[in-house]
């Protein structure tokens, strides 16, 4: 190879360049990136903020958004269903719960997921509803005690809609295209 084939390469700032005597272009080393792994904000690292009067969306895209986790299916199981009832096992003549490291893989799994489940609904509330609601451990009491806050929230946006439809039928058109109130 030539250096009037493939141009002149020159070194700049510890990196080689390939400088094209023909267009004066500096050839820059393409960088090796690796999309798979990167971390975008927002995307799908994070669970949505629940705002207030969003309720019934918000409820929604937390579902995917906890079907699209490891183990999806087992951690919405743990928000509709409760958690884990946990084995007993008999020792001596007596009954006791199994210990952690005692489980079934799949119980196991059904375990974490229930932990899963609490953080993942915890880490999308804003710090008013964090601080009303953090008591729960369990994910589904958790996740009913916020849909009953935000049932009041919904009732009192159905209220101030029903305020604003009545004072809009309160206004009559008059001639041209002026509005005034009818008393």
């Amino acid at each position: 190879m030539s250096n009037q084939d493939s141009g002149i390469y020159k070194r700049l700032s510890g990196k080689t360049r390939e400088l094209d005597m023909k267009s004066d272009e500096v050839m820059l080393p393409r960088h090796n990136y690796d999309h798979d792994k990167a971390i975008l904000s927002g995307a799908d690292n994070r669970p949505p903020m629940l705002e207030k009067d969003m309720y019934d969306s918000w409820k929604s895209i937390m579902e995917l958004y906890m079907m699209n986790r490891q183990h999806g299916r087992m951690i919405l199981e743990s928000v509709e269903n409760g958690p884990l009832i946990w084995p007993s096992i008999e020792e001596n003549r007596v009954t006791r719960p199994k210990k952690y490291s005692e489980l079934s893989a799949t119980e196991a799994i059904q375990a974490d997921c229930d932990v899963k489940a609490t953080n993942i609904i915890l880490q999308g509330l804003p710090p008013e509803v964090y601080a009303l609601v953090s008591n729960h451990k369990v994910a589904k009491e958790l996740w009913e005690r916020i849909q009953l806050l935000m049932q009041g929230t919904s009732l009192t946006k159905q209220e101030r809609e029903c305020k604003l439809y009545d004072e809009f039928d309160k206004f009559a058109y008059k001639k041209g295209k002026h509005y005034v109130i009818s008393t």
